[in-house]
């Protein structure tokens, strides 16, 4: 692959040496001065962080030049236990490098928060995936949360525990009457442990943890560790896997735009919408089970293609699907756009401004609602979306309603693509006894590195990956788009009243699970 004379091929470069068998994209070694020279590339505009984590002894930070598109990796031995950190540049780096304390005991040098993140003292180990894991402090301090000063401030803290049947996340209120002057989050209550669990897997196995990262997203975290796997083993995939891939991909996201959009009206009182809207999205659910034999598609996109081929009647169903959509669908619309308790409720809430969330990197419809219009099926794009035709919505506002209507786009989008795919898909040939074979190749090769960047219905989904000659896991990372989310939902709801917070939260509807990893 030629990457030219750009500005991210320049750096690398000059600060580091190529490593081999690394793809698609190439992964740099550098020193702790190329690393701080790449920090100060960072600190610009047009520069992303898409990913930072570790192995026992060193650190791993994936970059993008965004005007370009190229992405790369950045690798620094810390001999030391010590790196110096990104949160200057990026503070969407500074949970991230909390984890890794946590879980490698590798140290960010100035970092401005050192509090634990992901550990919360039960794990019964200290820096459990390091080389030398610690036991447990006899006495844990309890978590210390950021000191807030001035008169009339009160604190409301909520969760772990909440009252719906949700993941557990605690947040921390500080208040002056009914508005919330700060809020602070405490997550890591779900970790479960995924990249020391896929250590030594066979791929297959891999794949099932993969898939269960975050449940909502199984497609797309399905596809972004599959992608990485071939491209590290050199695997091809059959065209009608491709294809299969992406199809079950637009469904996923089609089922959560369409129950986000009922659970942010609903949370603005009006639950009409989510009755509405969650029919439709069972509508997917069942149309998906009807096609793949499971309603949320969960171990149908495998290393090396797919696990199931659709049914017989598939296309016919998921036609009828799209135009059911697109029949139901635009009145709901019209009525979320024409109500005006909605919109007093909606327009000019928890608005977060274009600045942080190219700040942060933050992408998919938190992103998109704030002017960032990146999108991974474009930029750096993957098979078949270059041969789709599609667009990006963007909005400017960052409000509560622009995330909304982010979604109401994507859902129109996708359904399009979904019809496109439908009508251009290859066909499956038949053997001589009238099967059809499953679109699907033996995942085999002398070990390597891959990396894949897909774009889930949050946002891209970064998953890194070492294979062994042997088939099994060396190492692997995923990488939600939650943890660059996470941080500007506390920025959206300053200013805000606490009871406008479920609506801001459910307008961003981060992942717990994704991000605790």
């Amino acid at each position: 692959m030629y990457f030219g004379e750009d500005p991210l091929f320049g750096l690398l470069r000059r600060i580091g040496k190529p490593v081999a068998g690394h793809r698609p994209w190439p992964r740099y070694a550098t020193t702790a001065g190329g690393w701080r020279t790449m920090i100060e590339a960072l600190g610009g505009n047009g520069w992303s962080l898409l990913g930072l984590w570790a192995e026992p002894g060193t650190v791993h930070a994936a970059i993008r030049e965004d005007m370009a598109g190229d992405l790369a990796v950045v690798s620094l031995d810390c001999p030391d236990g010590t790196f110096p950190s990104l949160s200057a540049a990026r503070p969407g780096a500074i949970r991230l490098e909390r984890a890794i304390q946590d879980l490698f005991g590798l140290t960010a040098e100035r970092l401005t928060d050192a509090r634990p993140w992901l550990d919360h003292d039960r794990w019964g180990v200290r820096r459990p995936l390091s080389d030398k894991p610690a036991a447990p402090m006899p006495n844990p301090p309890p978590y210390t949360f950021l000191p807030v000063e001035g008169e009339g401030l009160h604190q409301v803290p909520v969760g772990p525990v909440h009252a719906g049947i949700i993941e557990p996340g605690h947040f921390r209120f500080t208040c002056n009457g009914e508005t919330v002057v700060r809020l602070e989050e405490q997550l890591g209550w779900v970790h479960k442990g995924i990249e020391g669990l896929m250590r030594g897997k066979p791929v297959e196995d891999a794949a099932k943890l993969a898939a269960r990262v975050s449940g909502d997203s199984t497609v797309a975290y399905s596809l972004a560790f599959a992608q990485a796997v071939e491209s590290a083993l050199g695997v091809a995939v059959p065209p009608r896997a491709v294809w299969l891939r992406a199809l079950m991909a637009e469904l996923e996201r089609t089922a959560n735009h369409l129950g986000d959009i009922g659970a942010v009206c609903n949370d603005a009182a009006f639950a009409f919408m989510l009755a509405e809207l969650s029919r439709l999205r069972e509508l997917v659910a069942r149309t998906a089970d009807a096609c793949f034999g499971h309603r949320l598609m969960m171990d149908r996109v495998v290393p090396g293609g797919v696990a199931v081929d659709i049914s017989e009647d598939g296309p016919a169903r998921l036609l009828e699907l799209v135009a059911e959509l697109r029949r139901r669908f635009p009145p709901l619309v019209a009525i979320y756009e024409n109500k005006a308790s909605l919109q007093d409720r909606t327009v000019g809430t928890g608005v977060v401004s274009g600045s942080l969330v190219n700040r942060f990197g933050a992408g998919g419809h938190v992103g998109r609602a704030s002017g960032r219009g990146l999108d991974a099926r474009r930029t750096p794009s993957y098979a078949p979306y270059e041969d789709l035709e599609f667009e990006v919505p963007v909005r400017t506002e960052g409000d509560v309603n622009a995330r909304v209507w982010i979604r109401i786009c994507e859902v129109e989008q996708s359904l399009g693509l979904v019809e496109q795919i439908v009508k251009r898909m290859p066909g499956a040939p038949r053997n001589e006894k009238g099967e059809r074979p499953l679109p699907r190749v033996p995942v085999e090769g002398p070990g390597g590195e891959g990396m894949a960047l897909v774009e889930s219905f949050r946002g891209e989904i970064l998953v890194w990956v070492r294979v062994n000659p042997d088939g099994t896991i060396d190492r692997c990372h995923p990488r939600d788009p939650s943890w660059f989310q996470w941080p500007l939902l506390e920025a959206a709801i300053e200013g805000n009243i606490v009871a406008d917070f479920p609506l801001c939260n459910k307008s961003f509807n981060c992942s717990y699970s994704g991000h605790d990893l």
